[in-house]
């Protein structure tokens, strides 16, 4: 299956990109990032920064813009049978113009990982093209908040999620 990334969620002066890999099947038929049911992401993002997860997509989203996190996901588009990461066809894999979104956000000293495949493939497919511009961004790799990363326990993500997120925002 052809699966295809949603523009960045970004506000005027993000100060930190957090990136994923793919959207997941639940998150392309929601047309939402993180729409997964059992996915952490909206749960620690109300941990961290009060974002009410009952409240709306578009007021999530606004609020998120509010706190200086924009969000995106490394690829644009990929082949995959299912929605874990290790199912991507590597030979499919087209990455997102990051040249573009770093330019016209200068206000980003921090970018981090939404897994190991996110850093992956951004080490992979964007870092090598991005040297001088990526000297200036501190880059993190986290947890995934993927109900498939389960062996880490949630507090433990969490801590990592508040420690990378909070000393930027």
């Amino acid at each position: 299956m052809l699966a295809n990334s949603f523009p960045p969620i970004i506000g005027t002066k993000p100060r930190v990109l957090v990136l994923g890999s793919m959207p997941g099947k639940a998150s392309l038929q929601a047309k939402q990032y993180y729409a997964h049911a059992r996915n952490l992401f909206w749960p620690f993002m109300q941990a961290i920064f009060h974002i009410d997860t009952a409240a709306d997509y578009p007021q999530r989203c606004k609020a998120l813009v509010g706190e200086g996190v924009a969000v995106w996901d490394v690829l644009q588009s990929c082949e995959r049978a299912s929605s874990l990461d290790a199912d991507i066809v590597e030979s499919s894999i087209m990455p997102n113009d990051f040249a573009i979104l770093l330019s016209e956000n200068a206000s980003i000293q921090k970018i981090v990982f939404n897994g190991a495949k996110a850093q992956q493939a951004f080490k992979k497919y964007v870092a090598p093209a991005m040297a001088g511009r990526l000297a200036t961004i501190e880059l993190i790799r986290l947890p995934s908040t993927s109900p498939a990363n389960a062996s880490i326990p949630r507090e433990v993500k969490l801590a990592a999620w508040k420690a990378a997120l909070c000393d930027t925002v």
